[in-house]
Formats: C-alpha cells, sequence, structure tokens
C-alpha cells in the first residue's frame, strides 16, 4: 500500500500555522480542505508535474485552487515558520554541531524568465541561483538566500549567512545562529567574502585557487552537496518553472521542512 502524502507529523506541524478560513457573507461555493489541498501540493513537489496537469481523481480540488492555497499560506508567513518550529527541536538534542559549516550555490534553470518578488517589472534574467548551507554531519539545519542568474555565486554568500536561523539550546541562554568556521571552494576565494565572514565572527576556511588541491575539498564540503542531493529528489525545485519568485520559495520551504521532518525522525 502506498504511503499517503500529507503524513500526519507533516499535518501536526502544519496544522497550527494555517490562517483562519475568511469569511463569507455571500456564501458561494465552499472551498476545498486545507489537507486536500496540501495533499495536491505535496504531490507536485514530489511528482515536478504542472499544477494544471493535478489528477481530479486525488480530490485536490482545481490546480488554481491549491495554486491560491500555496500563495496564501506565503504570504501569511507558513511555509517560513516551519523550518525554523523544526530546527529548534535538534540544539536539545545535540544535533547542531557550531563548529564548521559548509556553503555552496547551485543553479536552477528558469524555464518561463523570473519575475522579482514585487512583480513591478520583468527581468531578463533565465537563471536563478540559491545558495544553501549546510553545516557539519552532526548539525541538521540549512539556510538559503536568493539572487539572479547574473551575479556571481559568491554575491550570496552574506545574505545565506544572514538568513540563517537562531537557535537557542534549552529555555535559557541567548539564541545562536553563527558557526566557529565556514568551509567553501574556490568560487568564493575573494577578499570581500573573507571580511564578511570575519565582520559576523565567523573563521573563513576558503579554498584559494593555485594554492589548495580540489582534491580535499571534499573532506568538510560533503554535506552541503549532500543537502543539495536532497532537495533535488523533490522533482519540482531541479527546473524553476514559477515565474514568480514566491512560488518557488514557497516549494523550496516546504521541501526544507520535509527534509528536516525526516531528520527529526532520525536523530530525536
Amino acid at each position: 500500500m502506498a504511503r499517503p502524502l500529507l503524513r500526519d507529523d507533516i499535518w501536526t506541524e502544519i496544522m497550527p500555522l494555517l490562517p483562519p478560513s475568511p469569511p463569507r457573507p455571500k456564501g458561494g461555493r465552499r472551498p476545498i480542505e486545507n489537507q486536500a489541498a496540501l495533499t495536491g501540493i505535496l504531490f507536485v513537489l514530489r511528482s515536478g508535474i504542472p499544477l494544471e496537469m493535478l489528477p481530479a481523481e486525488m480530490g485536490c480540488g482545481c490546480w488554481m485552487s491549491c495554486w491560491r492555497r500555496l500563495r496564501d499560506f506565503q504570504a501569511a508567513g507558513v511555509w517560513g515558520r516551519l523550518p525554523q518550529g523544526l530546527l529548534e527541536r535538534l540544539p536539545a538534542a545535540g544535533e547542531i554541531d557550531w563548529r564548521r559549516a559548509s556553503l555552496d550555490s547551485a543553479s536552477v534553470p528558469a524555464k518561463n524568465g523570473a519575475l522579482p518578488p514585487a512583480r513591478t517589472r520583468r527581468t531578463g534574467a533565465r537563471r536563478t541561483r540559491t545558495a544553501t548551507s549546510s553545516p557539519m554531519p552532526s548539525a541538521r539545519r540549512s539556510a538559503s538566500a536568493w539572487g539572479g542568474g547574473t551575479p556571481h555565486d559568491s554575491v550570496t554568500m552574506a545574505p545565506t549567512l544572514d538568513a540563517s536561523p537562531a537557535l537557542r539550546k534549552g529555555r535559557r541562554g541567548r539564541p545562536r545562529r553563527r558557526p566557529e568556521k565556514l568551509h567553501a571552494d574556490k568560487a568564493y576565494d575573494a577578499r570581500p567574502r573573507r571580511h564578511e565572514c570575519r565582520a559576523r565572527g565567523i573563521v573563513p576556511r576558503i579554498a584559494r585557487r593555485g594554492i589548495d588541491s580540489s582534491e580535499r575539498l571534499g573532506r568538510h564540503r560533503w554535506v552541503v552537496e549532500r543537502a543539495h542531493s536532497w532537495f533535488n529528489r523533490f522533482r519540482r525545485l531541479p527546473v524553476r518553472y514559477e515565474r514568480r519568485a514566491d512560488i518557488y520559495e514557497a516549494f523550496t520551504s516546504l521541501a526544507a521542512t520535509l527534509t528536516t521532518l525526516n531528520q527529526i525522525k532520525r536523530f530525536c
């Protein structure tokens, strides 16, 4: 028997964050349930099919209803708060290692072009880059920042470091968001990148061009490559079909939530 797309543990985490349904004083057709819409969204995220091809036999309503629910939950901050709430469970279990982190970026082709978040104008960029940081083996967290297809990958280093969530170990003490060291490949070998790390109290461990051998870079960087592999399992993410940045970010945040849940089940 196939496993359900919307597992009980996923629904338990999402349900408290959902905004209340808007009032309908004039009546009208009853909207589909949140569980049905989320099932359709998860099916699209995992399978990679267009929303317009969502099978009616699944009982998820029309594809536009699922798209609107995805958009509305993103605007309400649901997808952004989900990974943060899950990650707060890891420090208490000793699964966050602040000694070092690893950084890398991935280029995602935007088949239909990409609109800026405000949707004020059309951008000429045909690709969008996401930079994802993932700490070392005992740390199960990630952060991401977004940029257009034209800038260099290293430009997203500072936004990625700033996007790393602050986590608190237990009920006391100040939350922490910075690792002690940051490992990156030769693409980040630039003086401004090292300055950005030191300005945040992080020791840069960036491979130097013409000096450090590429054969030893994987010693501390394999975790971020593993994180990219986890995200690529969600077939909707390797190729961006959404022109709106908020919709693609919603899919990415939901994928991060599912990945974090799997790690919590293993280590907590």
